[in-house]
């Protein structure tokens, strides 16, 4: 992918009109683009497959079908052994009609899918049964057909979009591939990368077939977060100028939570990092992390004056939603001062909402159930489409939003979206979005804006998950993010 667009991420309308644009501004036929198109695909293929010597290709009636008659002619050409199983008996007219008889008139078997077919033996299946229209579950003989690829053990090539997949949410409204690698042409999916889809997509790369840039006019509508860290320091620097975050939380029995928030607020780079809760947590805090300054608080007075010294808050790990938290709550949420909200804060606000001046910098963390909470609709509602579920909560409460979850997004109230690339199944356990809390109130109090704390929070968080889970993702547990978060934060690991 050329430099200019390799974070950029684009609806499939977006592409759509690039691939309108390309044939009817530039010129290039349909069928060009197809070739280019199966090419990519056969060179990504010979790529990662070198000592495969029979393919299976899985065509469906549309252009999609149409890359892979193509990439089974280069196949056979290149001495393959390739076979090529359609869904119906003809694709009908246009390019990928063509390609189907360019296809048979060479020589490469076409057969009728049959439900009752068993598949090839072939060292790799391709996936070119649907392309980015599909919004549906597959009709019956293709879902079939998609069970028995995933259960095959084999490697699976996808062509542009696994087959089953929504390209514009990442979500599968029934049967979807699992593919090892998709190649993705022209322009870079939004919805492959968030959601459902990292569970099929393996590795994606994308083929921008040669188009030149002047084709990109429009804005893509997100981008994929780039590696961050912040500067070095000065080297007359004090802790007073690098601020001082105030976490609030941990009721009874939940000590950790806000543990995990002040030791993470450290950790990204806070001078100093106060933490108001519950008197019978302030040995263990003391003994554990010294470095915090654990404050017994049992009820809103008693919060005043650490108001009065922090520059950033961090509210709702361990907060609960009984009286005392609520009333940390309330007089946290009347501060001017720049908050992050997680966890019981987000659960308060669905009561109380509110939308938050412009002016003060607030970013809200949720999880997607915190999220349909907040949004009033179900979890399966925000899962459809977290693009407009992220906006939504950053228009509705006037805040930068994280919807946390496979492929994190970023969303501003003035419509800017972030898709986080990296991150693990080894995160989904207790503690990471406390961690998370923690490190963006300490961007935050390092002078980064609301939009830039989060996204390079987030980025941070993901990868540090990443670099934890280097000794595997199973026991993996949210301290175990600590010493490469620190890392990283400093530019020291890639």
């Amino acid at each position: 992918m050329t430099a200019p667009h390799r974070h950029a991420l684009y609806t499939v309308a977006q592409v759509r009109a690039l691939d309108r644009r390309a044939i009817g501004e530039l010129g290039i036929p349909g069928h060009e683009l197809m070739r280019r198109a199966a090419a990519a695909a056969f060179a990504s293929l010979r790529r990662h497959w070198p000592q495969a010597r029979r393919i299976a290709v899985y065509c469906g009636p549309g252009n999609n079908g149409g890359d892979g008659y193509l990439l089974a002619l280069l196949a056979h050409e290149a001495g393959l052994v390739a076979d090529v199983h359609a869904l119906e008996e003809s694709p009908g007219e246009g390019d990928a009609a063509s390609a189907r008889t360019a296809c048979e008139q060479a020589g490469v078997p076409v057969h009728r899918w049959q439900g009752t077919s068993s598949l090839p033996d072939a060292d790799v299946h391709v996936d070119a049964l649907y392309g980015t229209g599909l919004n549906r579950p597959p009709q019956p003989a293709a879902a079939e057909l998609i069970e028995r690829l995933n259960a095959s053990g084999k490697p699976v090539l996808a062509l542009d979009v696994p087959s089953g997949l929504n390209a514009d949410t990442g979500h599968c409204p029934g049967a979807a591939i699992r593919a090892s690698f998709t190649v993705s042409f022209i322009a870079a999916k939004r919805g492959l990368h968030t959601g459902q889809a990292s569970a099929h997509t393996g590795r994606v790369e994308l083929a921008t077939l040669g188009l030149p840039d002047s084709l990109w006019q429009e804005a893509p509508d997100a981008y994929l977060l780039e590696a961050g860290a912040l500067g070095p320091r000065r080297r007359d620097d004090h802790k007073g100028r690098n601020g001082h975050v105030l976490a609030v939380g941990g009721d009874h029995g939940t000590a950790g939570a806000i543990r995990l928030c002040g030791e993470a607020a450290l950790r990204g780079g806070a001078g100093l990092v106060s933490v108001a809760t519950r008197t019978e947590h302030l040995v263990a805090l003391n003994a554990a992390r010294p470095e915090l300054m654990a404050h017994a608080v049992n009820g809103p007075q008693a919060l005043e004056p650490l108001l009065e010294r922090a520059t950033v808050l961090a509210v709702g790990p361990g907060l609960g939603q009984g009286a005392w938290g609520h009333a940390l709550w309330l007089t946290a949420l009347d501060s001017p001062l720049p908050l992050v909200l997680d966890a019981d804060g987000l659960n308060l606000l669905v009561a109380e909402p509110r939308r938050f001046d412009q002016s003060r910098p607030v970013v809200l963390t949720p999880h997607p159930g915190e999220a349909a909470r907040l949004l009033g609709c179900s979890v399966g509602e925000v899962e459809d489409d977290r693009f407009a579920a992220a906006r939504a909560l950053a228009l509705r409460f006037g805040a930068v939003a994280v919807l946390k979850g496979a492929g994190s997004l970023i969303a501003d109230p003035d419509g800017r979206l972030d898709v986080c690339p990296w991150g693990n199944p080894g995160m989904a356990s207790g503690g990471m979005g406390d961690l998370l809390t923690g490190l963006v109130a300490a961007l935050l109090a390092q002078g980064c804006t609301a939009s830039a704390a989060a996204r390079l929070g987030v980025g941070l968080h993901a990868r540090a998950g990443d670099h934890a889970a280097r000794g595997g993702e199973r026991g993996l547990v949210a301290s175990d993010l600590l010493f490469p978060l620190r890392r990283l934060l400093n530019g020291l690991d890639g």
